[in-house]
């Protein structure tokens, strides 16, 4: 399906349309947030940026920040039917510009398993393996 006529807001998308695209990613099958968990999640972002075509939502990418050296992007979600057509892109440009503006030090992200050449595209550079990321999921079992 091409998607010709994307509109993007620098607004939180509806409590039931994040929860729709995010349920697309399947990462909720570890996190098992429900819709007003993620609402609560989003609504704390330092910056938001909302994909809409004709049928609603269909990307929304956000960052959490210290506003002065650290951002976070912590979700980059395209409907996995509009993939492929540079709403992803628009996205994370938008994203980085937003940081860039307030002179943000450093970017941070999480690429979902095999994601990394997309954001080597903007940049982006792996940690060395001798300085991984780490996490820790606290989720209720």
């Amino acid at each position: 399906m091409i998607h010709s006529k994307i509109v993007y807001r620098e607004k939180l998308p509806s409590r039931t349309a994040y929860h729709q695209l995010f349920e697309t990613t399947g990462w909720n099958q570890a996190y098992r947030a429900d819709a007003d968990e993620l609402y609560e999640a989003i609504s704390s972002s330092w910056y938001v940026i909302s994909a809409y075509d004709t049928d609603g939502l269909v990307g929304f990418g956000r960052v959490i920040s210290d506003s002065v050296l650290y951002a976070l992007i912590c979700d980059l979600i395209v409907k996995p039917s509009c993939q492929g057509q540079g709403i992803g892109s628009t996205l994370l440009n938008r994203l980085i510009a937003r940081c860039r503006t307030q002179q943000i030090r450093v970017i941070w992200l999480f690429s979902a398993k095999g994601k990394s050449a997309f954001y080597k595209n903007f940049g982006f550079a792996e940690r060395p393996s001798d300085a991984p990321g780490m996490q820790m999921l606290t989720a209720a079992d």
